[in-house]
């Protein structure tokens, strides 16, 4: 699923107005950072390519006679964490969504808010525990949404299913990539405003994928190539 930023037509941050307090103070972030020669260089150097990917998905004759009735997420310790306002900072866990604060938590929270809404539709009769550990959840800093051409949620996790009641696994552990073009420049702007934020459009993928990978939803394995770390 290629990205091709759509940059006709941008207009300077000035002409949107009125910004709430939030846009503002964000604005002034973006704005703290100038845009110099070094920074394209090194933003050049972190192109690639980014996937949604599963493997396969799950048998949907197997899965629709399951109920999820408890969702675990683990976001280890040992992640690093970076709060640096940098175009591509060097840490496991990048997350500017929300106020400072514990950024393990917040992931948590939004992981097991995309798990709750993909698994929500499944009332089978039998019983599952749906695991999840983080691996990465590498996000979008002030600068790089305000100056970068384009950018990317980096996320990856494993996720398994198990009997609930037994704990026998009735899946392996499944590494998952839910990589998310991110909305940079004007698009960034208009979403801070008006939405989607940047919470929702993470958890909308993530819960996308999810459904997936469980064959409950559409197919939505791809690729895509950008900017990002």
């Amino acid at each position: 699923m290629p990205h091709s930023p759509d940059t006709a037509g941008i207009r300077p941050f000035t002409a949107l107005r009125p910004f709430g307090g939030r846009v503002r103070q964000a604005l002034r972030r973006m704005g703290a950072v100038a845009w110099f020669a070094p920074a394209l260089l090194a933003l050049s150097a972190c192109g690639g390519t980014w996937s949604t990917e599963y493997g396969e998905p799950l048998d949907a004759a197997a899965t629709s006679n399951w109920r999820v009735s408890n969702i675990a997420v683990s976001v280890p310790d040992s992640l690093t964490v970076s709060e640096e306002n940098t175009f591509t900072p060097d840490a496991d866990i990048v997350w500017h969504g929300d106020p400072a604060g514990d950024r393990y938590a917040q992931v948590q929270a939004i992981i097991t808010k995309a798990a709750r809404d993909a698994t929500a539709g499944m009332r089978g009769g039998q019983p599952v525990a749906l695991g999840i550990t983080v691996q990465e959840f590498h996000g979008v800093t002030p600068i790089a949404m305000a100056r970068s051409p384009e950018a990317v949620y980096n996320i990856r996790f494993t996720a398994q299913i198990t009997d609930a009641r037994t704990g026998a696994a009735l899946t392996p552990p499944t590494l998952i990539q839910a990589d998310l073009p991110a909305k940079v420049r004007e698009d960034g702007v208009n979403a801070m405003q008006f939405g989607p934020s940047q919470k929702e459009q993470v958890i909308a993928h993530v819960s996308a994928t999810l459904q997936g990978w469980l064959g409950i939803g559409p197919d939505i394995r791809g690729s895509f190539t950008s900017l990002g770390r």
